[in-house]
């Protein structure tokens, strides 16, 4: 499936015969691996260094499988049929993917709301969520609005961004373990992030009638039945 843009049309900021070549270029898959690999460098260094400091608790054990699942998806991820061009999609992406970083890197360590046991449990719950996510999605992953193949068995079955849930999941366990006004505020911001980029997601996708069609059988963004 080849994206059409007409001459006369324009996509966010740019013109339509720009946006139509970076749509060639980026959708080749020597290019989409190298946008791969160096999009993840981040994300294996804060891997490396959760692993290096020790006090391998539940919570940090999870966060570790999680940066590992993500770093072998992306670099074994399908090349898309066609990626947003705007740039304001792109900034959003960029925003709230490494803004999950920040989180990481500058929650503070604030005073427990629940037992460790509660918290454990409930990084647990979100690290079941996102393996469970990950392997549905297989090789169809990315950080910006892109179109691979559709998924809609697994975890798609029962909600259309099951990783985000992950996210929110486990944000909740990281504000009972460690309240602070800083720390609500980094998840409310990113949780938030996430919801527009769903939605942002959803409104370049289902110009492909297939997801369109998907939306209408499955009407969950995060929790089943919910929202």
């Amino acid at each position: 499936m080849t994206p059409v843009i007409e001459d006369t049309q324009h996509v966010g900021t740019l013109p339509a015969t720009t946006a139509w070549s970076f749509t060639r270029i980026i959708t080749s898959p020597g290019v989409d691996r190298v946008v791969a690999i160096v999009s993840i460098v981040p994300f294996a260094y804060l891997t490396y260094l959760r692993f290096a400091e020790g006090n391998l608790n539940v919570p940090r054990i999870c966060s570790i499988i999680v940066g590992f699942l993500l770093i072998g998806t992306m670099v074994a991820r399908r090349a898309p049929v066609r990626v947003t061009p705007n740039p304001w999609f792109w900034l959003l992406a960029f925003v709230a993917t490494y803004g999950t970083m920040g989180a990481a890197l500058f929650a503070q360590r604030g005073v427990p709301l629940a037992p460790a046991i509660v918290t454990s449990t409930i990084a647990l719950l979100a690290l079941g969520i996102t393996v469970f996510a990950r392997f549905s999605l297989g090789r169809n992953i990315g950080f910006v609005p892109a179109q691979r193949r559709l998924v809609t068995s697994g975890a798609y079955a029962y909600m259309r961004h099951p990783i985000y849930t992950g996210i929110f999941v486990g944000y909740m366990g990281l504000i009972l373990r460690a309240y602070s006004p800083l720390n609500v505020a980094m998840c409310s911001f990113i949780v938030a992030l996430f919801m527009i980029k769903s939605v942002v997601e959803e409104n370049f996708l289902k110009s492909d009638p297939l997801y369109a069609e998907y939306m209408q059988l499955v009407r969950s963004r995060w929790v089943p039945g919910i929202a």
